[in-house]
């Protein structure tokens, strides 16, 4: 089983006032980067997501789980690894329509 951990919101979205930038980054990928990104991410938003968490004291990663565990948004569950991409998609088929 895999436990899905969610990450915050505001850490995600990081950037996000920043269209404009972030389809130019995505129109000007360089050779030396050949990820492919999702829309609206490029390796700019990636690399803040990443600094977030690795600069998170043990105390806010902590506060950020009790967070994210007492939210009325969220359910925390454990899904069968077998079946993490069939939840994946109706995600995205949720999130898009």
């Amino acid at each position: 089983m895999l436990l899905v951990k969610p990450f915050s919101r505001s850490a995600a979205v990081a950037g996000e006032n920043n269209n404009q930038d972030d389809e130019e980054e995505n129109c000007r990928r360089s050779s030396k980067d050949p990820s492919r990104y999702p829309k609206g991410w490029n390796r700019k938003r990636v690399q803040k997501l990443i600094d977030h968490y690795e600069n998170q004291t043990d105390e806010e990663a902590i506060a950020e789980d009790e967070a994210a565990y007492h939210s009325a948004k969220v359910t925390m569950m454990a899904v069968p690894v077998e079946l993490v991409p069939a939840v994946q998609r109706l995600i995205s088929r949720k999130r898009a329509g």
